[in-house]
């Protein structure tokens, strides 16, 4: 590729992963150094620890390099795609650090930073931008039982003994918000708000 009429710097995010799949190291130069400070804010955003995020960045480029091939355009951008591996490969590696899942009481400060954190900026991916919206303007103890379900792997009876309410009430506010999040996710953008 070293033929090129114009600096490989100046190449399509989709021409630099084609490369990185092929194995053109200059190519795979660029792409790293292109997205090594967006990859690595990502981590930094959601681990909050430096060595924790150099590490998922570096799982995120190795994992981008095996499956650079299967990456399908018409499903997101490749900032979207990559950045998407790293903030999974984050949440994992937290998760795996972490022995015991968040007390629930802790999660109303969580909640807060569902919306506004450097994630959000560093992402810049519109449907997590949605779903961060949306999952704000749910009811408070909607967001609470679908975070409790949703991310930390807690049963409905779980989020019922941690709440301290009825299974039934548990289920009802984890099937509300899920309902609420399909409605507005799958509303026009300039629509859908969540009641």
């Amino acid at each position: 590729m070293s033929g090129l009429r114009f600096p490989v710097g100046r190449l399509p995010d989709e021409a630099l992963l084609s490369g990185l799949a092929t194995g053109d190291q200059e190519l795979a130069v660029v792409f790293v150094r292109r997205f090594q400070h967006r990859v690595f804010g990502v981590a930094m955003a959601v681990t909050g620890d430096r060595q924790l995020a150099e590490d998922v960045a570096q799982q995120t480029f190795e994992r981008a390099w095996r499956h650079a091939q299967i990456y399908d355009s018409r499903r997101g951008s490749v900032t979207t795609w990559l950045t998407t591996i790293a903030h999974n490969l984050a949440i994992d590696a937290v998760r795996a650090r972490r022995p015991e899942p968040v007390a629930p009481e802790d999660l109303d400060a969580l909640l807060g930073t569902v919306t506004e954190t450097p994630e959000r900026w560093a992402l810049a991916d519109e449907a997590s931008a949605r779903l961060r919206a949306a999952v704000s303007r749910l009811p408070r103890e909607q967001a609470r039982a679908l975070m409790m379900a949703g991310i930390y792997g807690m049963t409905a009876q779980q989020v019922a003994d941690a709440e301290r309410i009825p299974l039934g009430t548990a289920k009802t506010r984890i099937r509300a918000a899920m309902g609420k999040l399909r409605t507005t996710l799958s509303a026009p953008e300039r629509g859908g708000h969540v009641q």
